[in-house]
């Protein structure tokens, strides 16, 4: 059931139903806040879509020449045996 079948008249029967409950003085309120809301979630929700783009090219920024270091064997924890 999607909103293509809502008609008019459903539309206005909802609208004057929110209206009895919640009042004329607070439907304002609730929409600017339901707004902030959604406008917060849409900036953090880009926020993170730029974080995760920007993360491998932080990796990239590693100057070409520069020796990378493995770990020793010593560093390296030891192997855990199954069956001894």
């Amino acid at each position: 059931m999607g909103l293509q079948n809502f008609g008019f008249m459903e539309i206005m029967i909802i609208l004057v139903i929110v209206l009895l409950l919640f009042g004329a003085k607070r439907i304002p309120e609730i929409a600017g806040s339901l707004g902030k809301g959604i406008n917060e979630f849409k900036r953090n929700l880009s926020d993170a879509q730029r974080q995760i783009t920007e993360a491998p090219r932080a990796e990239q920024q590693i100057a070409p020449g520069t020796p990378v270091t493995a770990a020793r064997d010593e560093e390296r924890p030891e192997p855990k045996r199954l069956l001894q």
